[in-house]
């Protein structure tokens, strides 16, 4: 069936809404996880003058855009990040539907959707607080265990490379929280690499690992540079890494072995 039939749009429509309705409650982990605060006991209220959000101004992006990002009780400014967090929610969901032919791997496409949802509220919260809620790495390996069980095998990423993959790049990591003694890196940035490496399997973490180092070294010196702060989150740049890996992992593996040699070394038929 052709990827851009009416059946396959309707499809996109759904996850892409779908998924900018799920960013709305990822806002809600990002600012209430780090503050162990219940997501469901109290509804969403105004940061200024803590008044309940109305039903009618919770509708995702558009509420914001109608309100023109202000509180519609007192007029305060309302981020516009919240709206970031939606639409970016929206766009990794569609992308995973368009990449992955979403008809053939509807489990591994939802299990994916989640997995990415997860990495976004890593991404803000860790830039935000430098901190990695732990329950956030569990619901990532849960998802990876769901992915072992359900769709083994798919993509060429069998039980044994899962298994791999949970130590290939977190024991590196695991060395320098030791060494230095949680100064250059922290135990959530071990324990994400773990769970992501279950997902991912060898290749595709070793890959993330990769693209977080290159990142994060920019990222870093930047920083340093117009704030005079060596210090920074890595897990934003470790929740990049994974998800580039997600849908490129394979392609940019191949492409690194091929360039080494590392196939004719190790005497690998790609």
């Amino acid at each position: 069936m052709d990827k851009l039939s009416f059946y396959y749009i309707i499809i996109y429509i759904f996850m892409f809404i779908f998924g900018v309705c799920v960013g709305s409650f990822l806002n809600v982990c990002i600012y209430r996880l780090p503050k162990n605060e219940s997501l469901i006991k109290r509804n969403s209220h105004c940061m200024t003058c803590g008044e309940e959000i109305k039903r009618r101004d919770l509708i995702p992006i558009i509420s914001w855009c109608l309100l023109r990002g202000k509180c519609r009780s007192c007029g305060a400014k309302i981020s516009p990040r919240y709206t970031v967090v939606e639409l970016l929610n929206g766009v990794l969901w569609l992308v995973c539907a368009l990449f992955f032919d979403i008809v053939s791997y509807p489990m591994y496409i939802v299990l994916t959707c989640l997995v990415l949802s997860a990495l976004v509220v890593v991404f803000f919260m860790d830039w935000d607080t430098q901190l990695i809620n732990i329950w956030v790495v569990v619901f990532i390996a849960v998802m990876a265990v769901l992915e072992m069980i359900l769709c083994n095998g798919i993509f060429g990423i069998d039980t044994k490379s899962h298994i791999i993959g949970t130590f290939a790049a977190s024991i590196p990591l695991l060395i320098v929280v030791l060494v230095s003694r949680e100064r250059a890196m922290g135990w959530g940035d071990f324990y994400l690499m773990a769970a992501a490496g279950l997902y991912l399997g060898t290749q595709g973490i070793l890959v993330a690992l990769g693209i977080a180092l290159v990142t994060g070294s920019i990222g870093g010196l930047a920083q340093k540079k117009f704030s005079g702060s060596s210090k920074f989150a890595f897990g934003p740049y470790l929740s990049l890494g994974v998800a580039v890996s997600i849908f490129f992992g394979d392609v940019i593996g191949d492409w690194y072995m091929r360039i080494t040699g590392l196939y004719e070394i190790l005497e690998i038929t790609p």
